[in-house]
């Protein structure tokens, strides 16, 4: 693979217009086919074989409206002294009503409902099924509240849910100018550091550009461009910052420019394989999850970051041949080439207090995964979005004047093709629970043998007493009611769609879990030649990831810090993050361990030497590993800036994960821990040395190393 990877660098290095001229035609074709036929991306929410996804089913067989979206159109008087039953706001409501029913694919506007107080009017809106709208959709209805009138108008409701995409574009501005500012002080050279964020950005929008593409043949969701752009950028900067340190190493021992990217792709390049590798094996186990919209975002995901790598590869080489000499030129500060003493220095204290380092090490990171033990799962409401946002106005209007629950109304769909009688005492039974305010009139399709009833709970979306109530009609009311009828009930809507995906994650999360560990410790196997270092590897990114995780919890669940990142109140977190996140942070925490651990390796084999092999790896990467760390760490913390909290938890998730990895695990437990193991952290059956390949890193002597 070394010899392969060798002769591909020195060919992007030796031809670089042939290279660059490839990318730029398939660019060009991908982005022109994405802009021209490109599918639009959707979001979905279900997963089959849950019981609301049975109530979608049911509802949107018979043609019903309540299988499709909805929206809220909230209005209170402007004159904080007047109500909706004066006759000139009556005429102003009736206005606002007409307006939202004449709007494209609405297909039913109700009758306005007013609070007791008169200060708060509700119109609901009926939307048919995802499939059937487009995100203008979203754009027409936010049109009713432009206007200057008597009356203030907020919305909300599924709608926004659907395409309300997070904006990641000032986050990966944030992140860009951050890593540039980063990548100029590690390299000292404007020309260097142009040349990891030209690639990384090219092999961005080729990246995100093709998604249209692959959207048909498998269902993309909305927000996979956002996710994957956060991951993509990180990773793909990350990639190239290691090929271009070692390119100038070999360049620094006088190596002319061709040998030298051909050394660094065979080198850093498989390095950067490598990881690449466990990222995309990581993330593509989301599959296990067996919800469709998360396997689709995986390999959305997965796509990109094979993207990067592959320009890593290729496209990165091209440039440094492009660039010779002149990677050294326009320089701004003055950079040594060889690594500093100070990290050989801390690499050997280290190792001269194994013990103690690897013990205080990890009783620190089990401190801060120990709040994960309170891990709360649940669905955030609009009521954590920020209060510029008019679905938090909303909001918090309708639950002023109608209570939470009217925020997460709970459908009910009824086959009653071979019992309608079940009807009306279904619905009795419903509205005389205790975690029920209130239940709208049964619609009843008599011909399609569907009943449809909208159940209003006492409490808000986000409350465990809300899915305790779900869990109830589903477990006791509707058995008691049904327990000698052919009719079945089911609990549907967007609260109780997304409480049963996170359960049905939940259920499959262990089996993903030991599935992504075992697939990425039998890669790390084959690359290090080694039975100990990946399952320590997967130990102690477990540990940093339970720390990332429990970090979250002190934020979003108990406050600590809020008010830095902009939260508005504490949120349960979304059911489906925990798997999302140990996905992503599973690979990127192998990432590093990878670049150290290559470098450990190579010394190793050439001289036998665990203690020194260690303290020779953490010496040559710790420069390079920490201004890549600290690029991924300025574009995690960057996309905080979302006014989503599931955009803020993926973010400062994330970003703390990479801290950790890059300071704890790094500069702590791996010295202390390779030093306490010995050689021992070498050893490997023989059966399995036989019957794998070898790709084992080998030691090349030039320049700093």
């Amino acid at each position: 693979m070394r010899s392969n990877l060798y002769k591909l660098g020195r060919y992007a290095a030796r031809r670089p217009w042939v290279v660059i001229g490839a990318w730029l035609v398939v660019a060009a074709l991908v982005i022109a086919a994405s802009g021209a036929f490109g599918k639009k991306l959707e979001e979905s929410f279900g997963a089959p074989g849950v019981d609301s996804q049975a109530a979608t089913d049911l509802l949107s067989a018979a043609g019903a409206d309540q299988a499709g979206l909805t929206a809220q159109v909230v209005v209170t008087p402007n004159n904080p002294a007047a109500t909706l039953t004066a006759p000139e706001l009556q005429t102003a409501l009736t206005r606002v009503r007409e307006t939202a029913a004449s709007l494209p694919h609405v297909v039913s506007a109700g009758d306005p409902v007013i609070s007791e107080d008169g200060r708060v009017g509700l119109i609901r809106l009926q939307y048919p099924v995802l499939d059937k709208l487009e995100p203008s959709d979203l754009e027409n209805l936010k049109t009713l509240s432009s206007g200057q009138g008597p009356l203030r108008i907020e919305l909300g409701g599924d709608i926004f849910y659907a395409f309300e995409e997070a904006q990641a574009g000032l986050g990966e501005a944030v992140g860009l100018i951050a890593a540039m500012v980063i990548l100029l002080l590690a390299f000292g050279s404007i020309i260097a550091m142009g040349l990891p964020i030209g690639m990384a950005v090219f092999g961005l929008a080729l990246a995100i550009s093709s998604l249209g593409l692959v959207n048909y043949l498998i269902d993309l969701p909305s927000w996979a461009p956002v996710l994957g752009s956060m991951i993509g950028l990180g990773v793909g900067i990350d990639y190239a910052l290691m090929i271009v340190t070692r390119h100038r190493e070999y360049l620094t021992a006088g190596m002319a420019v061709e040998e030298a990217v051909g050394r660094a792709v065979s080198t850093a390049g498989q390095a950067v394989l490598f990881a690449g590798g466990t990222v995309v094996i990581a993330i593509l186990g989301l599959a296990v999850a067996g919800v469709p919209f998360m396997t689709a975002g995986g390999i959305a995901i997965s796509l990109i970051v094979l993207t990067m790598v592959l320009a890593s590869l290729t496209l990165l080489p091209a440039f440094l041949g492009l660039a010779g000499h002149w990677i050294n030129r326009l320089q701004v500060r003055r950079v040594r080439s060889t690594p500093g003493s100070g990290w050989q220095r801390w690499a050997g204290h280290v190792s001269r207090h194994a013990a103690v380092y690897a013990v205080g090490a990890t009783v620190l990171l089990l401190a801060l995964a120990a709040p994960v033990l309170a891990l709360r799962v649940g669905t955030p409401d609009d009521g954590a979005l920020p209060v510029q946002r008019t679905e938090r106005r909303a909001y918090d209007l309708v639950a002023a004047g109608f209570g939470a629950g009217s925020n997460g109304p709970l459908v009910i769909a009824v086959d009653i093709s071979r019992d309608p009688s079940v009807v009306q005492p279904l619905y009795d039974a419903i509205g005389a629970d205790r975690g029920v305010a209130s239940v709208a009139p049964p619609q009843v399709n008599s011909a399609a043998g569907v009943a449809t009833l909208i159940a209003v709970p006492t409490t808000g979306p986000q409350d465990d007493a809300t899915m305790t109530t779900v869990e109830r009609l589903r477990g006791e009311v509707f058995p008691s009611v049904l327990r000698d009828s052919p009719a079945k009930a089911h609990v549907g809507g967007q609260t109780a769609t997304l409480a049963d995906v996170g359960a049905k994650v939940n259920d499959r999360l262990p089996w993903f879990i030991g599935a992504v560990i075992l697939l990425s410790v039998v890669l790390l196997m084959v690359v290090f030649r080694s039975v100990v270092v990946p399952l320590k590897a997967a130990l102690m990114n477990l540990l940093s990831i339970g720390a990332s995780f429990g970090v979250v919890v002190m934020i979003f669940q108990w406050g600590w810090g809020a008010n830095l990142i902009g939260l508005e109140s504490t949120v349960p977190i979304l059911p489906f993050i925990p798997m999302f996140m140990f996905a992503v942070v599973f690979g990127l925490s192998m990432d590093y361990e990878v670049f150290l651990l290559s470098r450990i390796r190579e010394e190793y084999v050439r001289t036998g030497d665990n203690t020194n092999s260690t303290i020779h790896g953490i010496t040559t990467t710790g420069r390079v590993i920490t201004s890549a760390a600290l690029i991924m760490i300025a574009v995690f913390v960057s996309f905080s800036l979302a006014s989503d909290p599931t955009a803020k938890m993926f973010g400062l998730g994330l970003a703390t994960a990479v801290l950790v990895d890059s300071t704890i695990v790094r500069l702590i437990l791996v010295p202390a821990l390779m030093k306490l193991l010995g050689d021992a952290n070498w050893w490997m059956p023989a059966w399995f040395t036989r019957r794998t390949p070898r790709p084992a890193l080998q030691q090349q002597t030039v320049g700093a190393e």
